[in-house]
Formats: structure tokens, C-alpha cells, sequence
């Protein structure tokens, strides 16, 4: 007995094109930063990260009401080289003050409160951040960005938005 020919199959363009399609997007799937960071989050790759950003000669014309203003939200949204990153809670804030500094006479350097900071009012703080990150050979990552001493971020709330930068790092919470 002969067995019937099995029928042959051949590929045409839009089959080629499809087959394209879904390997492309089974790869934006696997490559995605939310599923990246959701998988980083599930294979206990994030750790607690601590940022420290500061603020410093934001005109304000009530600058103690700012800082408990920031301090009763709990929470920022911090941009990162112009790319939003999201909330991340306020550890801490700590009011900065200026200071002066003068050469006297005899030579010693006397520094003292600057006197025009309660007439002139700025705010100047530093805030301390945490949220999740993760090691990675070219450093920190947090939230889906490199990020390092010195970067400029912005920190966004309620009733303000600042410009600062980045002045400590800390994988792991204090």
C-alpha cells in the first residue's frame, strides 16, 4: 500500500511578514522596561536605594512653610535626566542655611549665618529619597536610569517643583 503524499507548504510573503511580527513583539515583551523591572522586583534583583538631592537658592517667599508642605506629602516625583521616574517616599528633608564667609584683619576666617537669608528668603534643602534600584556595572540604577553624583534631577510636589542634584547614593536603606 502507497501512502498518500503528504501535501508541501510553501511560505509566501505574508507568512514571512507575520512570523516577523510576533517574533518582534514576543522581543518588545521580553525587553520591556516595566516587565524588566517587574521581573528585577520578582527575582529579588531591587534593593532599597537612597538618593540624596540637593536644593539649593529656590526663590520663596515662605520657605518653612515649603519645607513642611514637602515633609506632609510624604512623597515626590523625581525626573531624572528629563525622563520621569515616578514617586519615591521623602525619608527626610533638611533645611540647609547659607553662610558668609570673610578674612578678618589678623588673618582667621570668620563664617556666620548669612543675614540676608530671612530678608531675601530661598529655600535650600536637602532631601533624602528612597526607593528601589538595582547594581549594575556602569553603577546605580533607579528607575530604569543610570544615575550618579552630580546628575541633575527634579523633585516635584504638591506645590512645588525644584531643580537639584543628586549628592550621595546608598544601595540599601539607612
Amino acid at each position: 500500500m502507497a501512502k498518500p503524499a503528504s501535501p508541501s507548504r510553501s511560505w509566501s510573503l505574508v507568512d514571512l511578514g507575520a512570523a516577523a511580527a510576533v517574533v518582534l513583539a514576543f522581543g518588545g515583551v521580553i525587553w520591556s522596561p516595566k516587565l524588566s523591572g517587574a521581573v528585577a522586583r520578582a527575582t529579588g534583583a531591587l534593593q532599597p536605594v537612597t538618593v540624596t538631592v540637593d536644593v539649593r537658592g529656590v526663590p520663596s517667599a515662605d520657605s518653612a512653610g515649603l519645607l513642611r508642605s514637602a515633609e506632609a506629602d510624604g512623597k515626590v516625583q523625581i525626573v531624572i535626566r528629563n525622563q520621569p521616574h515616578g514617586s519615591v517616599a521623602i525619608r527626610r528633608i533638611l533645611p540647609l542655611e547659607r553662610r558668609i564667609s570673610t578674612l578678618t584683619p589678623d588673618g582667621r576666617v570668620v563664617s556666620a549665618p548669612d543675614p540676608n537669608q530671612k530678608t531675601f528668603g530661598s529655600f535650600d534643602a536637602r532631601f533624602i529619597l528612597e526607593g528601589q534600584g538595582r547594581k549594575t556595572k556602569e553603577g546605580l540604577v533607579f528607575g530604569n536610569q543610570a544615575i550618579k553624583i552630580g546628575a541633575p534631577v527634579e523633585l516635584e510636589g504638591s506645590t512645588y517643583r525644584f531643580g537639584g542634584s543628586v549628592t550621595d547614593l546608598k544601595l540599601g536603606a539607612i
